[in-house]
């Protein structure tokens, strides 16, 4: 009896230490499973840290991209400015080269105006000024005209040989001559040959740049004539004084712009 009772007590025996083994077996396997689970989550972590990382690195690789750009085109910008202020230094320069030549050319034919008609402006018949790059001599019609003649005198030949010798000498100027009357009409014997003081001083112009021409070695393609008339007085006409200044020939040196411009294109074509 005894030992049957025993044996009753197996199955139950086993039983418990299947359940309590499976149990174990499950600790363990639940044990696992947290610390797969927990190194997996660490890992994880670590992995967005790192694509966090390297979010940063490339961030901060195409911010120090965009930095280096930045700095090579202000570079080329500074380059740039560099060259272009060297040469409007260079233009400044050599602009202001021309005009003191230019300055120095006009002082000298000036000067050589005054030496070669000083007997003249002595006596006020003729005078000189100087203003803007231009000079303009102001001749007296006594001195090239008789009365109411367009007709070079003797006396007025012998000043414009001596006035072309100089003007002959100057290549960068035009040459530009007018003829001014007083408001008096010409005379009733005149009047068929000249009606009005338009006629008058365009024929006296004529003649001033015609003799400039073929007696002072002026070329001819640098002047040009002009007759105003008493259009342009200087003086009042109510005196003998201010009659005698109006009856003039002006003789204005101005820069010659065509010769300006083909030197320019020639100075171009050479470089």
């Amino acid at each position: 009896m005894q030992a049957e009772r025993g044996r009753a007590w197996v199955p139950w025996l086993v039983t418990v230490l299947v359940v309590l083994l499976a149990g174990g077996v499950l600790y363990l396997a639940h044990r696992g499973s947290v610390q797969a689970q927990a190194q997996a989550e660490e890992a994880r972590k670590a992995a967005d840290e790192a694509t966090a990382r390297a979010r940063d690195a490339d961030a901060a690789r195409q911010q120090a991209e965009e930095k280096l750009t930045a700095l090579q085109t202000e570079h080329t910008k500074l380059t740039t400015e560099k060259e272009q202020l060297h040469t409007e230094k260079e233009q400044l320069s050599q602009t202001v080269q021309e005009q003191e030549a230019e300055l120095a050319k006009l002082k000298a034919t000036y000067d050589d105006l005054q030496d070669k008609m000083k007997a003249e402006i002595a006596e006020g018949a003729i005078k000189l000024s100087q203003a803007q790059g231009r000079i303009q001599v102001d001749l007296v019609d006594k001195v090239l005209f008789d009365s109411g003649d367009a007709s070079i005198s003797k006396r007025g030949q012998e000043v414009l040989k001596r006035l072309g010798g100089v003007l002959a000498k100057v290549d960068d100027k035009a040459i530009q001559v007018s003829g001014h009357t007083d408001d008096s009409p010409p005379s009733q014997k005149l009047q068929t040959t000249f009606p009005t003081n338009w006629e008058l001083s365009v024929a006296r112009a004529v003649n001033v740049v015609r003799f400039l021409q073929e007696h002072g070695n002026v070329p001819a393609r640098r002047m040009l004539a002009a007759g105003y008339g008493e259009m342009r007085p200087i003086s009042a006409n109510a005196t003998p004084q201010g009659r005698a200044r109006n009856r003039r020939i002006e003789v204005l040196l101005i820069p010659d712009l065509a010769a300006k411009k083909a030197g320019v294109r020639t100075a171009r074509d050479t470089r």
